[in-house]
């Protein structure tokens, strides 16, 4: 793993490298000897090296170094173009050699350091990689992240920590970082130290709201729900218009029986603009759950859910459903599932729950339609002829009703209720149309397998 400032500092290399070789071959000076052949020569294998390996012919510039190399063997910089071009090759053995033959000429070069560190980066070398990247971080503090993140490689996990401390100090906290930091903390399990650390951020900037929600959260996660309660508390106390914190505290309040701040922290929470549609769904479906329980609220859910009718996700909805269709309101129900199918039209549970609804509220126009372009996603779902040949058989169209069925039962397997259903209504299928020897053996098949149950 090489961070992105690596990436700068080639590119920084690809500017200055020919600006090196020139600067140490004056190009431009007129040949008063066989000399000034030899240099021409140079310059000519030289910039053809550089422009082999721009086109990634690496062996090619390889070939044209050595050149150079037989005209003059010492320049540093020569060396260091052979192993950036060895190690595209992967001869790692050959890209180290002329990397530390470039830095024995000039030992304090940050570009030679830094194509080493990368040999032994490739090879997993993680013991030469450290120590060529301890040479480095006197140049950039930046190399402190990628020695912290070989530390962390090696489990050497007090002294990455040690690494992320000092650049924190330095630079102020990053995300990377901070990434870094949690990942240490989650493989020690070091939860004592992770909330210590939060706790040190807001002591020393209690403005930082990301700070304050951190500690929130890893308090939640490790049990801690008193702390968590009172980092939330004083979050509110330091900043009264953070609007995440109440993400939190509604699931305190209610814990708490503070049902009137909850109810608060929750409308809050459900119109803030701040906060992303998934945050919102769950508060809304531990808001549902909640009503479910107190079914005395359900006029706050009313207002609740009005308040967020523009901003409904297929989720909310499905979660709205389910409420309803607990509490019995199924026409409710229906509506909430259809406005999840508008958003989710391939859903099948979604189309199953709508199906099934509608025949049970004996809507059966609805269900045949609905089902035969269901069947149009999944041909293969014996629930949708079944419930298909229901609607028609209903509808008094039997004939398809027992089209339905017979292909249904053709997908079914390993289900011997739904196999007793589809027995049950090809029986009144066939009854209507007065075969009654085909509605009787139909009969028996369906009452066999139910004797089994």
């Amino acid at each position: 793993m090489k961070f992105n400032n690596k990436i700068t500092r080639v590119l920084v290399v690809l500017v200055l490298v020919p600006s090196l070789a020139m600067a140490q071959v004056d190009f431009n000076k007129r040949p008063d000897d066989d000399l000034g052949n030899v240099e021409d020569e140079f310059q000519e294998y030289f910039f053809e090296a550089l422009k082999q390996k721009g086109i990634e012919n690496y062996d090619r510039a390889v070939e044209a170094l050595h050149k150079c190399l037989n005209l003059n063997s010492k320049k540093p910089v020569i060396y260091f173009e052979l192993g950036k071009n060895y190690n595209k090759l992967k001869n790692f053995g050959a890209a180290e050699d002329n990397l530390k033959k470039a830095i024995s000429m000039q030992p304090d070069n940050e570009w030679f350091l830094d194509e080493l560190y990368d040999v032994y980066f490739q090879q997993e070398d993680i013991d030469n990689a450290i120590k060529t990247i301890k040479q480095l971080v006197k140049y950039h503090p930046d190399y402190k992240e990628d020695l912290a993140a070989l530390y962390v490689r090696e489990k050497r996990y007090k002294q990455a920590l040690e690494l992320l401390d000092e650049l924190d100090e330095e630079l102020g906290v990053s995300e990377a970082r901070d990434a870094m930091r949690n990942d240490i903390y989650s493989i020690t399990g070091n939860v004592d130290d992770r909330i210590e650390n939060l706790e040190q951020r807001i002591a020393n900037n209690p403005n930082n709201e990301d700070n304050h929600l951190k500690l929130i959260y890893r308090y939640s996660q490790t049990g801690d729900k008193q702390k968590a309660y009172k980092a939330a508390e004083n979050l509110l106390r330091i900043k009264p218009d953070s609007k995440f914190v109440h993400l939190a505290l509604y699931k305190f309040y209610l814990q708490d029986g503070k049902l009137e701040d909850a109810i608060k922290s929750v409308k809050i929470a459900l119109t803030s603009p701040e906060i992303n549609a998934d945050a919102k769904a769950k508060v809304l479906k531990d808001f549902v759950n909640f009503v479910s329980k107190n079914p005395e609220y359900e006029g706050d859910l009313v207002d609740i859910t009005a308040l967020v009718d523009d901003n409904k996700d297929a989720q909310t909805y499905s979660d709205l459903g389910q409420y309803y269709l607990k509490s019995g309101d199924k026409v409710k129900a229906l509506a909430n599932f259809k406005e999840a199918l508008k958003q989710d039209p391939n859903d099948f549970k979604l189309i199953k729950d709508v199906l099934l609804l509608q025949l049970d509220i004996q809507d059966y126009t609805a269900v045949v339609q609905d089902s035969e372009e269901a069947l149009e996603l999944y041909p293969a779902q014996p629930i949708l002829y079944l419930v298909n040949g229901v609607a028609n058989n209903k509808q008094g169209s039997h004939k398809k009703a027992i089209d339905n069925l017979e292909m249904g039962l053709d997908f079914l397997i390993d289900n011997p209720n739904m196999e007793a259903d589809f027995y049950s209504e090809l029986s009144l299928a066939y009854k209507a149309l007065n075969n009654i020897s085909k509605s009787e053996t139909f009969a028996k098949k369906a009452q066999a397998i139910k004797a089994q149950q």
